[in-house]
């Protein structure tokens, strides 16, 4: 099967990328062989429409699934014309996410998980956090106490893909301490929160940059 991959290099080591329309490059794997071929992005300086024409760009190289951070609504409605499944990937490399795919470990998506060019929303926070509750978060939040503040900030949501979560009974605070394995899944879940609201960041001080 050939599958592409959202990537910041041109091989299966090179990290992946976790923005689909604007990332350096995109590398076409094949699940059986590991063979690869690795294609820059022609969509990455586009004055508009970058997740529409990297969308068309990668199913007319033959990917049958595409394994990336972040995908807009537009982009995510040509591959579902296309019926090509998204399947989100948090962080490592090129190599990392196919193994990942292969082990069954990624779930497709239903919709897309970001605004197309970033709106403005809610974060989600961890409920357990010590800081910005509603701070600036691609729906993770950024603190493990109890979720003190309210800070408005920017995150993104897709069409409520990512509801708030509620706080903490006082039952719920008063429990048993997390496991160290509950708190290493956690903080994971967490770092990859953090990851894609910075790439969010990143894109849209680009687009910004760019006066769209």
């Amino acid at each position: 099967m050939r599958i592409v991959v959202t990537a910041n290099g041109a091989d299966l080591d090179a990290p992946a990328s976790p923005v689909f329309g604007r990332c350096p490059a995109y590398v076409f794997v094949d699940t059986e062989t590991m063979g690869f071929e690795a294609v820059e992005n022609p969509a990455i300086a586009a004055a508009g429409g970058a997740g529409i024409q990297a969308a068309q760009f990668v199913i007319e190289h033959g990917a049958q699934a595409v394994v990336t951070g972040n995908v807009g609504p537009n982009a995510f409605n040509v591959f579902q014309s296309a019926n090509v499944p998204i399947y989100p990937f948090g962080g490592g490399t090129v190599r990392e996410a196919v193994e990942a795919y292969k082990a069954g470990g990624l779930q497709s998506v239903a919709g897309a998980n970001v605004q197309a060019g970033m709106g403005m929303g809610r974060g989600m926070g961890m409920g357990r956090g010590m800081g910005m509750g509603r701070g600036m978060g691609m729906g993770r939040g950024m603190g493990m106490g109890r979720g003190m503040g309210q800070g408005m900030g920017m995150g993104s949501r897709a069409g409520g893909a990512f509801p708030p979560t509620p706080p903490p009974s006082p039952m719920a605070a008063a429990g048993p301490a997390p496991s160290r394995e509950d708190e290493m899944a956690s903080l994971k879940d967490m770092a990859s929160g953090l990851r894609n609201q910075l790439a969010e960041v990143l894109e849209r001080l680009d687009r910004l940059e760019k006066g769209e």
